[in-house]
């Protein structure tokens, strides 16, 4: 990267741009680079229209599963966040931003206040805030309003709004889990020696007999049981078409449950597993919690950030690794650490965390994916938050080379091949993640 300036010149207005430039100044914008006039905002019905039918998509939402609604209001809350972050210290540093939308793609629903318009888009990926004059190659810049570009703040002023995003999912880790550490204790390895039913799934015996979710079981046939591990072999034990006695504990009160085992043909003719007994049942140990005053529940919050980070970084380069990628397409890698998932499989998981857990589980995989996210996002490539980052150090270590008298402004155009790249990269990840979400659920 070259050219070493001391001030930009006076960029030009650009009245036509090609296809290639406009993408560009989206890639360095994170966003839409166009502007529009007050007369071209999406309100009026069409807007009313849209709002409300993204209102009704989360009632539907949530009449499908109110675990997955309440998940994924908490996923946008946090990409709202994410901006705000990006939003606020850009105006606290004097910067223009003219633009802030939830989501990406063609317009919705909008209104203007001040100089920057405010709304909503079609496409639920992400979101972004447009501040002007991310880098050089963002010439369409106002001759007025250079000094209020991005690129003319300093370098501390640059760091702090790029990271802020970031950042911002850490404070709202640490919010989560001290919420949880509060209401419900922190979660331990240790495992409490019961199971419990997290589900019995619709039609099969042991729902049809009135076994339900969150009973523990005792006994199976007079056979104590103190593991889930424990349940297939227990149930298999005995033959199909037997009655069964469950004893079960629910709310504080032992009940005997006569179950008619069922036969398993779920799995293929040849496995060992074919025709034995069955109930249908989903079956877990719950977690130890240790208990903390409202202190040590803050500081836990924070110092647990450190490790799930780490936890978070290392399962970064597990999922975006090509050869676990194409292992688990083809089916020979089934190791769920170095699987790629999406929002999709994530957000089907939080239906059996909510089960198991209840809202703190929930709670607590927002947490955990807000600490991915941050981490994420600030990996040094364009166009995550941390290839910006990196460029603005870059621009300083150069600055400090020269001494510190000189402004340096780097090249971004010559990243443009390599961010094209992750973008083309990060499409095929998701894709593939999607279609193991969809064809094989977590």
């Amino acid at each position: 990267m070259t050219d070493q300036l001391e001030q930009l010149p006076p960029p030009k207005p650009v009245v036509t741009m090609t296809r290639s430039d406009k993408l560009k100044s989206e890639i360095v914008a994170g966003g839409s680079a166009e502007e529009i006039s007050d007369d071209d905002l999406a309100g009026g019905w069409k807007g009313a229209l849209a709002m409300a039918a993204i209102g009704g998509l989360f009632v539907w939402l949530y009449s499908l599963n109110a675990w997955w609604f309440i998940f994924v209001v908490g996923i946008v809350i946090s990409i709202f966040l994410h901006e705000a972050g990006h939003f606020l210290t850009a105006k606290w540093t004097g910067m223009k931003v003219t633009q802030f939308f939830m989501f990406m793609g063609p317009r919705l629903w909008s209104f203007r206040k001040g100089e920057t318009e405010y709304g909503v888009r079609l496409v639920p990926v992400g979101a972004f805030v447009r501040i002007i004059g991310m880098h050089r190659i963002d010439a369409d810049v106002a001759p007025e309003d250079e000094g209020r570009t991005y690129r003319q703040k300093s370098f501390p002023r640059r760091l702090l709004v790029i990271s802020a995003g970031s950042m911002m999912h850490m404070i709202i880790a640490v919010t989560l889990l001290f919420v949880v550490y509060v209401g419900q204790g922190e979660r331990t390895n240790e495992l409490v020696p019961e199971v419990i039913v997290a589900e019995a799934v619709a039609g099969l015996p042991a729902e049809q007999a009135g076994i339900m979710a969150d009973d523990q079981i005792l006994s199976i046939g007079g056979v104590p049981l103190a593991n889930p591990s424990d349940l297939g072999p227990v149930v298999r034990g005995f033959e199909p078409g037997e009655i069964v006695d469950f004893v079960v504990l629910r709310n504080g009160t032992e009940v005997v449950i006569p179950v008619g085992l069922g036969a398993r043909t779920d799995v293929p003719e040849s496995s060992p597993l074919f025709g034995t007994a069955y109930i249908g049942v989903s079956p877990y140990n719950p977690y130890v919690y240790e208990e903390h005053g409202l202190v040590a529940a803050a500081g836990n919050a924070v110092t647990d950030i450190v490790p799930t980070a780490w936890e978070s970084t290392k399962g970064v380069f597990k999922a975006l690794n090509p050869v676990n990628v194409i292992g688990h397409l083809g089916g020979g890698n089934d190791d769920l650490e170095t699987r790629p998932v999406t929002l999709v499989g994530v957000t089907g998981l939080s239906d059996d965390v909510g089960d198991s857990e209840g809202i703190f589980g929930v709670l607590w995989l927002l947490a955990v994916l807000n600490v991915f996210v941050g981490v994420f996002n600030m990996f040094p490539l364009l166009p995550l938050d941390g290839g910006h980052a990196a460029v603005a150090v870059y621009e300083r270590v150069r600055e400090g080379i020269r001494g510190g008298k000189q402004r340096y402004f780097a090249d971004v155009e010559r990243l443009m091949p390599l961010a094209m790249g992750v973008i083309v990269f990060l499409f095929a990840f998701m894709f593939a993640g999607l279609y193991l979400d969809i064809t094989d659920p977590l």
